[in-house]
């Protein structure tokens, strides 16, 4: 049986090189492939053309165990995939009965007639092993050359076939010719920086090999998969777990969660533990903080509810805000976020109460308060906390209305956390 340890993910259709399709197949089987403990070597796309499509085939089976193609399964004349690689591997075609029946029942259940070219479906290199496609008309098959230690898998193109077809026939296919096992855990940092968060780390990021971490960067946030490849799963996650202990000893306070996703999980996971609820009163993120967080599936248990207040009157009307502060230090200030975060937590019956105000731009901003001046107050029966932003003016206004609610989040984290 040939082992798989690397792998080559090549695409076929001239649709996906004009852009007409966006290619999200490579994405998918990477990270299928990654959980298996396969590394992906390349991604590569290729038109309809079979002289391109054979030297693609090469480069990827020189350099790999395995190359999966998506694609040019189909009927029609330029559909080459499977001629193409039973060429490659020295394999004559034949005609698949079982699959050729499939495909006449499935013509026959839709109500549609089938014409002469789909038999070309059905027609399989000698030795594939073939998967029936319970989604379409195209089989999925693999094809080995046992000598070389070379396999090639051949998935339809259409997403809502290639994925179920992936997870039901080939990943156990798959899983048999796996020698070790990759498991990875996920770290969630907020607050600190890529390059910050580097120079924190010295040189483990760069040292680490098995378990390795690699960071990824998203709006205000970093995350750190750790990764380590062993004989079973317990044991790479026992590598993985040594690792984010260490990680916990560097940057513990800026990490938010383990696998937990994202912020809104991790605060609405943390409310039940603690037993809190949460209200919010929201101007410049218009409503984001109780969106991001009503995503989170049994997210009602703790959030109790919000009000968007984007004017004066509505500050003060709903939430108490006084006109003098109002006056005074402007809707935008310390003093307003304040009183905001105080009164959505007395008029909901809130155990902690947040609220953001500021200016996201792109207009708006004055020299004295400038486009990414925003202030997040957490109000609980500890008292009020406010957090000055001065984000960058040059940022999106969706930048910074998400990174607003990101640290009213990382607020209500940091106030769990001193709970415990």
């Amino acid at each position: 049986m040939s082992m798989i340890h690397t792998a080559e993910i090549l695409c076929v259709g001239t649709e996906l090189l004009l852009g007409d399709i966006v290619n999200t197949n490579a994405a998918f089987l990477s990270q299928q492939l990654a959980e298996l403990g396969i590394a992906v070597y390349r991604h590569t796309v290729v038109g309809d053309n079979p002289a391109r499509l054979e030297a693609a085939l090469c480069a990827a089976l020189r350099d790999a165990d395995l190359v999966i193609t998506s694609g040019g399964l189909g009927p029609t004349y330029d559909d080459l995939t499977k001629e193409t690689v039973a060429a490659h591997f020295g394999r004559s075609m034949y005609m698949d009965e079982h699959s050729l029946s499939r495909i006449e029942a499935y013509f026959h259940r839709t109500g549609r007639v089938m014409t002469d070219n789909n038999r070309k479906q059905a027609m399989m290199p000698v030795g594939a092993c073939v998967f029936d496609n319970d989604y379409g008309t195209a089989p999925a098959l693999a094809l080995c050359d046992e000598t070389k230690n070379k396999t090639a898998i051949m998935l339809p193109g259409p997403p809502s076939e290639l994925i179920p077809l992936f997870r039901d026939k080939v990943l156990p296919y798959l899983q048999e010719r796996r020698e070790t096992v990759i498991e990875s855990r996920n770290v969630y940092l907020f607050g600190i920086g890529e390059s910050a968060l580097e120079t924190r780390l010295g040189t483990l990021l760069q040292d680490a090999v098995n378990p390795s971490v690699a960071p990824y960067c998203k709006e205000g946030e970093v995350r750190l998969r750790v990764t380590a490849r062993a004989a079973d799963s317990q044991t790479a996650l026992s590598m993985c777990d040594g690792m984010i202990d260490r990680l916990m000893g560097e940057v513990g306070e800026y990490i938010y969660g383990v696998d937990v996703g994202d912020l809104e999980h991790a605060v609405i996971d943390s409310l039940h533990r603690t037993g809190l609820t949460l209200a919010c009163a929201e101007s410049c993120t218009g409503g984001l903080i109780a969106k991001r967080l009503t995503d989170v599936p049994g997210g009602s248990d703790v959030f109790l509810g919000g009000c968007v207040t984007y004017t004066n009157e509505i500050k003060k009307r709903l939430l108490g805000v006084r006109e003098d502060t109002l006056c005074r230090y402007s809707a935008v200030s310390e003093q307003t976020a304040r009183e905001m975060a105080e009164g959505v937590r007395a008029r909901l019956g809130a155990d902690v109460g947040v609220a953001t105000t500021g200016i996201a731009g792109p207009g708006g901003g004055t020299e004295q308060i400038p486009v990414g001046t925003v202030y997040v107050a957490i109000s609980t029966k500890d008292g009020t906390e406010v957090r000055h932003l001065s984000l960058s003016p040059n940022r999106s206004r969706t930048y910074i209305r998400h990174v607003a609610a990101s640290h009213a989040f990382d607020m209500i984290l940091q106030y769990e956390k001193k709970q415990k």
